[in-house]
């Protein structure tokens, strides 16, 4: 009996090890940059009226605080400044924007495995936050982050596949001057990982640090300029419409330096935008609208992506409430308005209220991310690893996150039929020549890893197995990935004599021993 049993598990654990194997990518269930585009929260009838409000809104209120070199390059495409100093963007200029506007760009990684294609419907997931705390799931203890932990979690999201891109998910809070914590953020950031990173700025001159620094990596400025690995979130608008002085410059900055740029608007409906759902779409398309504008009278088709992120206050509080119902609907809704202008688009979703990776979190994030891949937004930021509404960040939870992202992913590849797929001579052969099931069938064993997703820390054994493993739930496997990972992945992204001649620079405060094992 003992014997059959330990023949059993050890079939079933060579098994486990051939699904655990790498796949060829042609061969894999899931990619980066599946369509998605199928759920559809507006009526088409309500885009185009969505659309006139937003040039009313433009044309006729505009935005106020314009910086000067900001209504300079603006005013030179034909917009104006009213009597009220506000500056005016006509119709016509909107529409030429659009026009001119850069599309089916490239996110570039580190290497060329890593490259996004921001075009049509094609779907990524990534990471992006401000969480001022790491969040232990076992001791439920939150603590401040650091920029060694941001290091930590760019090398976690690097060996994680169904994590597209990284944008920086914290503040390091160790670091007090504003300049140094944005260079460390990014230096951070692109030591972690070989994906693509997101980042940002509070002063231009911080942006061209960064940018001098990522000369000296990619070899010269040409070769940065031919594949710019790193981008900028930019919240260049406070709502409701006016501009961010400090982030106008940076955008102004970014752009001239070649970098591509996240256009972000964060109006928080009931306070920073309006309560009614569509009336706050109006709101952030008008924003970012503006925000295109501008990139393009500074320098014409440069990369820039459609970010409108309105989020939703709990109007009882006031508390955001970024796992809610109406956060998934409004973000999706956003990401219909971003292939109704055909522009390279992101928007957030995953920013559960929960404070741990428990039911709730899994429930908010499961909902709020598949709304969003399913709206066709090219990416998807804030969906793994964040906690309490962002402001706690998990390492653990990006394991977790990480399965969820591979299903969601499976879910936006949907179901292909055709005359392969289609045929019936499987059955034919099960239920007229063969054994009445389809258990080792030739069709079985050829599609179960090119159709079939497995997870990596999902728990899908009997009882009894489970038992026998020591009954651990998702939280301890994740521990276990995130202690192996961070023990063993260091990155090698450049060489020492680079490095040196980056701290012989810029004031970087990552540890060179918490790199030790990076620099090659």
């Amino acid at each position: 009996m003992s014997q059959n049993r330990g023949s059993r598990m050890g079939g079933r654990n060579a098994r486990k090890a051939k699904r655990a194997s790498a796949l060829p990518e042609n061969m894999k269930p899931v990619r980066p940059g599946l369509e998605g585009g199928l759920y559809k929260p507006l009526n088409e009838s309500d885009l185009p009226r969505i659309h006139e409000a937003v040039l009313q809104v433009l044309e006729t209120i505009g935005l106020g605080q314009a910086i000067p070199s900001c209504i300079e390059a603006c005013i030179a495409v034909g917009c104006t400044v009213a009597e009220n100093g506000r500056l005016l963007f006509p119709r016509q200029v909107v529409e030429d924007s659009l026009k001119k506007a850069g599309r089916n760009i490239t996110l570039y990684g580190a290497i060329p495995k890593h490259d996004i294609q921001l075009s049509g419907k094609r779907v990524y997931f990534g990471t992006a936050g401000a969480a001022v705390h790491i969040v232990d799931p076992i001791s439920r203890e939150y603590r401040e982050s650091t920029v060694a932990d941001l290091y930590d979690i760019a090398r976690l999201c690097d060996t994680l596949e169904h994590i597209h891109f990284f944008q920086r998910s914290m503040v390091c809070r160790d670091l007090e001057d504003i300049r140094e914590m944005d260079f460390n953020t990014c230096y951070a950031s692109i030591s972690g990982t070989q994906k693509h990173v997101g980042t940002s700025f509070s002063f231009p001159e911080t942006v061209n640090e960064a940018i001098q620094m990522l000369h000296l990596i990619s070899g010269s400025e040409t070769a940065w300029r031919e594949r710019p690995f790193v981008s900028m979130s930019c919240c260049f608008v406070v709502p409701p419409l006016k501009f961010a002085e400090d982030a106008s410059a940076c955008l102004e900055a970014g752009v001239r330096g070649g970098m591509p740029v996240l256009l972000l608007s964060a109006g928080q409906a009931g306070a920073t935008a309006p309560a009614t759902l569509a009336s706050s779409i109006v709101q952030e398309v008008a924003e970012v609208l503006a925000g295109f504008v501008y990139v393009n009278a500074i320098q014409e088709g440069s990369p820039a992506i459609f970010g409108t992120w309105p989020f939703v206050s709990d109007l009882r509080t006031g508390a955001m409430s970024g796992g809610s119902g109406e956060q998934a609907v409004l973000m999706a809704a956003c990401g219909q308005m971003a292939q109704f202008y055909d522009l390279p688009s992101g928007i957030a979703a995953g920013m559960t209220d929960s404070k741990i990776p428990d039911a709730q979190s899994g429930y908010e994030k499961g909902y709020t991310v598949s709304l969003a891949a399913h709206s066709g937004a090219n990416m998807v930021y804030e969906s793994v690893g964040m906690q309490a509404s962002l402001l706690g960040c998990c390492p653990e939870s990006y394991v977790i996150d990480n399965d969820m992202l591979g299903a969601i992913n499976r879910t936006v590849r949907g179901i292909e039929v055709n005359d392969e797929t289609l045929a019936i001579d499987p059955i034919r052969e099960v239920c007229l020549e063969g054994p009445g099931h389809y258990l080792g069938h030739e069709q079985t064993l050829s599609r179960m890893q090119t159709d079939y997703l497995y997870p990596s820390v999902g728990d899908r054994e009997n009882i009894n197995n489970w038992i026998e493993q020591g009954s651990t739930d998702v939280v301890q496997r994740a521990r276990k990935i995130v202690q192996d990972t961070l023990e063993s992945h260091f990155p090698k992204n450049w060489d020492e004599k680079i490095d040196e001649k980056i701290r012989e620079q810029f004031p970087v405060r990552l540890p060179r021993k918490k790199m030790k094992q990076k620099i090659s």
